[in-house]
C-alpha cells in the first residue's frame, strides 16, 4: 500500500480516477475486450433496418440516448446522402499545410510508399470565393480574438487549431481517398502513442472526483439510465474523460476500418478489402467498433444542432449558383437524418464547480491533438488527419461552446469558416462509411469457408493475446490507471521542454503538479479506507 502511495505522488501531474466503464444492456458488442464468439458476434449480426430511438434510452451507446438498432437503420440513407454530398465542389476541395513541422519531436520517419502521396489542385481550379486570399478577408478572426502560433491559430471557443491559410495547398478529397498506405513502423506507433497520451487530465479530473457536486452525479433524469453503473467507485469516475477517450478510440477505429476495406495487397498490387485486417484491428475488440456507433451519434447531434446555419449557407462558388440548389437540398437530408440519430445530450458534460477547469483542459488535449497531425510522416495519412481532427473539433466547439443566440445566421453569419464545414460533413462521411464497410465485411464473413473462420478466429486470439502481454494496451482507457514509471519521466520531459520554450504549459504544469502533489498527500491516508471500495487508479 505505501508504495502505491508514494507512486501516487510521483504521478501527481498525471494522476486519473479509474476508467470504469459503465455496464449497458447486452447487444451484439459485448462490454468485454475480446471473448468468447467476439469476432463471430460482430461479423455475424444481421443490421437492423427498423428504428427503435425513442426518448426514454432503450440500447447501450454508452452516453446517449440512442441504441445501435436506430443508427443502422438509418446509416444506409445517411450514407448514400453523404456520399453524393462530398463529391459536391463546395465539400470537396479543401486547403491544409501539409509541410508544417512537428512541434514535439524531430520527425524522421517519412514514408516513402507512392500512396503516401498526395494529388493537390491548382489555386485556378478553385472558385475565387473559396481561395485563401478571399477566405482570409472574410473568415479570419482580428488579431485580438485570436491566438496564433506560426502558421496556425485557435480563439478560445476553439477545440483545435486551423490553419491561417497562409501557407497550404489545395486538395480534392475525392482524388486521395483515405486507404492503406504502408505507413507503419515506430512513427505511426509514436503518433498514435502520443494521441491517447492526451487522455491525461490531471487536475481537473482528480478535484472533480473528490468535489461535492462533481457532473457525473448531477446528471439530468434523461441520462440517468443511460450512465447507470456498478460500483462504488464508478460515480467517481470522470464523464468527460470517457467521452473524450471514446471520440479518439472511436475515430481510430474508423480509419482502421477504412485502411482494411481499401487495403493493397503488396504483392499483386490490386485493391480489395482485407478482412483479417479488419478482424484484428476492429472485431475482436467490440469496443473499438462501438465507439465508431458513439462518434457518429456525436457529429449527427452537432449537425443537428448546427442545422439552421447550416441551411442558410452558400455553397455557391461560381456565381451563378450552379447545382447550388441540389447541394443545399443534400445538406438538408442530412440535417434530417441528422436530428433522428443525433440523440446525445451535451448539456450533461462540464458540470459542477470544477466545470471550467475541465472544459479549458480538455480543449487544450484536443488542440494538441491537431497538432500532432503535423507530426504525421505520411502526406495522405497527414491529411486526413487534419479533416477529422478539424471535424471532431468543429462538432466539439458546436456542441459546448455556442449556445442558442450564436447558432443564428442571422446574428452570426460566419460563425464557422468553410474549412471548417467542410470538415464537419467529411468526418461524419468517414464514420458513416466505416459502419457501411463493417456491413460489407459482414458479407465477406457470410461466404468465408468454416476453415477459413477458425484460422482467422485463431489469429486474431494471438493478436490479442499479444497486445495483453504488452500493457498498458493502447486502446484501453484504464491503460491510465497502470501507467510505468517511464511514463512518467516522458512528462517531465515534455514538461521542461515547455519551459525550456517559455510556453504557458511551463506554468500551468507547475501549478497543476504542485496542486496535485497537494491533494495527494491529503488523500494518503483515506486510500486504505475499506468504506472507499477497491481503487484501481495506481
Amino acid at each position: 500500500m505505501l508504495r502505491q502511495q508514494v507512486y501516487s505522488i510521483l504521478l501527481a501531474f498525471l494522476l486519473h480516477s479509474g476508467a470504469l466503464e459503465a455496464k449497458e444492456p447486452q447487444s451484439f458488442l459485448s462490454d468485454t475486450l475480446v471473448r468468447k464468439d467476439q469476432v463471430q458476434n460482430v461479423l455475424e449480426h444481421q443490421p437492423a433496418k427498423e428504428p427503435h430511438c425513442q426518448q426514454v434510452p432503450t440500447g447501450p451507446i454508452e452516453t446517449t440516448l440512442c441504441d445501435f438498432e436506430t443508427v443502422e437503420s438509418y446509416n444506409d440513407e445517411l450514407y448514400t446522402q453523404l456520399h453524393d454530398l462530398v463529391q459536391t465542389p463546395f465539400f470537396k476541395y479543401y486547403r491544409a499545410d501539409l509541410y508544417r513541422e512537428c512541434p514535439f519531436w524531430q520527425e524522421n520517419g517519412y514514408c516513402m510508399n507512392r500512396e503516401c502521396a498526395i494529388t493537390t489542385v491548382d489555386e485556378s481550379e478553385i472558385p475565387p470565393s473559396w481561395r485563401a486570399s478571399e477566405l482570409s478577408r472574410l473568415e479570419l478572426p482580428s488579431e485580438d480574438l485570436r491566438n496564433t502560433i506560426p502558421g496556425c491559430y485557435y480563439r478560445d471557443s476553439d477545440f483545435c487549431f486551423l490553419d491561417d491559410l497562409s501557407e497550404g495547398d489545395y486538395v480534392d478529397l475525392t482524388a486521395n481517398p483515405e486507404r492503406f498506405t504502408g505507413y507503419t513502423g515506430p512513427s505511426a506507433h509514436r503518433v498514435w502513442a502520443s494521441i491517447y497520451e492526451e487522455n491525461c487530465f490531471g487536475i481537473s479530473e482528480w478535484a472533480l472526483s473528490s468535489a461535492p457536486n462533481p457532473a457525473p452525479v448531477t446528471l439530468p433524469d434523461s441520462m440517468t439510465g443511460v450512465l447507470r453503473s456498478e460500483g462504488a467507485d464508478s460515480s467517481r469516475t470522470c464523464l468527460e474523460k470517457r467521452v473524450y477517450y471514446k471520440i479518439i478510440s472511436g475515430l481510430h477505429a474508423s480509419i482502421s476500418t477504412h485502411i482494411c476495406y481499401e487495403f493493397m495487397n503488396q504483392t499483386t498490387g490490386e485493391w480489395s478489402p482485407n478482412l483479417e485486417c479488419f478482424i484484428n484491428r476492429v472485431a475482436a475488440y467490440p469496443e473499438r467498433l462501438q465507439y465508431i456507433y458513439f462518434d457518429l451519434v456525436l457529429l449527427t447531434r452537432a449537425v443537428a444542432r448546427i442545422g439552421p446555419y447550416l441551411s442558410a449557407y452558400d455553397y455557391c462558388g461560381t456565381g451563378t449558383h450552379k447545382g447550388d440548389d441540389d447541394t443545399l437540398n443534400q445538406v438538408k437530408n442530412v440535417i434530417g437524418i441528422a436530428q433522428t440519430v443525433g440523440k446525445f445530450d451535451e448539456t450533461v458534460l462540464f458540470r459542477g464547480e470544477n466545470a471550467a477547469i475541465l472544459k479549458e483542459e480538455f480543449k487544450q488535449h484536443f488542440r494538441n491533438v491537431t497538432r500532432i497531425m503535423d507530426c504525421v510522416g505520411c502526406d495522405k495519412c497527414r491529411l486526413w488527419g487534419k479533416v477529422q481532427t478539424s471535424g471532431v473539433g468543429t462538432a466539439l466547439k458546436i456542441l459546448f461552446e455556442l449556445d442558442e443566440k450564436a447558432l443564428d445566421p442571422h446574428l452570426n453569419s460566419n460563425l464557422l469558416s468553410r474549412s471548417e464545414v467542410v470538415a464537419l460533413i467529411n468526418t461524419l462521411h468517414r464514420l458513416s462509411e466505416s459502419l457501411y464497410f463493417v456491413n460489407e465485411f459482414r458479407k465477406i464473413w457470410a461466404e468465408t469457408a468454416q476453415s477459413e473462420e477458425q484460422r482467422l478466429i485463431h489469429e486474431a486470439e494471438k493478436v490479442v493475446a499479444s497486445e495483453d502481454a504488452v500493457k498498458p494496451p493502447s486502446h484501453s482507457p484504464s491503460a491510465d490507471a497502470n501507467r510505468p514509471p517511464r511514463a512518467f519521466f516522458d512528462d517531465v520531459q515534455r514538461w521542461l521542454w515547455a519551459c525550456r520554450n517559455g510556453t504557458m504549459d511551463c506554468v500551468r504544469g507547475l501549478l497543476l503538479g504542485l496542486r496535485n502533489l497537494l491533494d495527494a498527500l491529503t488523500n494518503i491516508f483515506k486510500l486504505s479506507g475499506k468504506e472507499q471500495g477497491p481503487h484501481s487508479e495506481f
